[in-house]
Formats: structure tokens, C-alpha cells, sequence
């Protein structure tokens, strides 16, 4: 049996790579800036990629995804997916302050402004959905293997 951070863990992967596929499209048709280019912005290393990328990854992998393993029994709603959402909305406003904190007038450099936030939501929600119900799979995955070996025991 995994703990719940491990499940978050594996959970956080999906989502990430999900998002990652939304976000070569946007990349090579520039609909709005992407994700990756924005945190290399913020950090100093302005078209920088390859570190976009990196921590793109690192942070929705290595600290996302575990800490919404931890935090996933005490989030407000029901299901996994619902959960998900309200964690990655709640990810993408300290995304935004620290974005804004940090990043200056020009973070947001295609002059798509408000789309590239909005294009942000849409793919942390995403986000959420994916590792929500990823998550949600591993802990009914685990319940039914612990009813199995219960049953199991129960039986000699």
C-alpha cells in the first residue's frame, strides 16, 4: 500500500504531463505565454525554456502532487476530482501572487494579458481534475486490495 504521498506523488506526474501536453500547442501556435516561459521570466532567465520546463515539472511533480496527497482528506468536497480543482485554484492564486510579486509589467510579454492568466486557471484546473481523479483511483485501488486481503484472512 502506497501513502498518501506517494499516491500524490504518482498523481502529480499525470497532471503535470497532462498539462505539459496542453502546453506544447500553445507554445508552438503562441496563444498566450506559456506556463514554462512565464517562470523563467519570473525567476531572471528570460527565455530561458529548458529551466522553465524543468521547474515546471519539479514543482507540479515534487511539491504538488505530494502536498495534495497530504492535504487531500481535509479539502472541502466530495469527490477526488472536485478536491483536485479546489487545490490547483488554490495553487494557481499563490502562483499569481508570487508571479505578480516577483515578475514585472512585462511577465506577461505576448500582450495576451488577461488571456495567459485565464489560459494559467484553465490548465491548473486541468491540473487538478487529472491528479484528483488519478489520486482517487489509487485510494479505491488500495481499498479494494485491503477488503481482498481482509477477506483473505477471514477465510483460514
Amino acid at each position: 500500500m502506497m501513502s498518501r504521498v506517494k499516491k500524490g506523488l504518482v498523481a502529480g506526474v499525470a497532471g503535470t504531463v497532462a498539462v505539459s501536453l496542453l502546453e506544447l500547442p500553445n507554445i508552438f501556435l503562441n496563444w498566450f505565454d506559456p506556463t514554462p516561459a512565464v517562470i523563467a521570466h519570473v525567476i531572471g532567465m528570460d527565455g530561458n525554456m529548458a529551466v522553465g520546463w524543468a521547474l515546471h515539472l519539479a514543482i507540479g511533480v515534487l511539491l504538488l502532487g505530494p502536498a495534495f496527497g497530504y492535504l487531500c482528506p481535509r479539502l472541502p468536497t466530495d469527490t477526488p476530482e472536485t478536491k483536485g480543482i479546489a487545490f490547483a485554484v488554490g495553487a494557481f492564486v499563490l502562483m499569481m501572487l508570487v508571479v505578480f510579486m516577483f515578475g514585472d509589467q512585462s511577465t506577461f510579454t505576448s500582450g495576451t494579458g488577461f488571456g495567459a492568466v485565464a489560459w494559467m486557471l484553465i490548465t491548473n484546473v486541468v491540473f487538478g481534475i487529472v491528479m484528483g481523479n488519478v489520486y482517487g483511483r489509487l485510494i479505491q485501488r488500495d481499498r479494494q486490495r485491503a477488503r481482498a486481503m481482509s477477506g483473505m484472512a477471514a477465510a483460514h
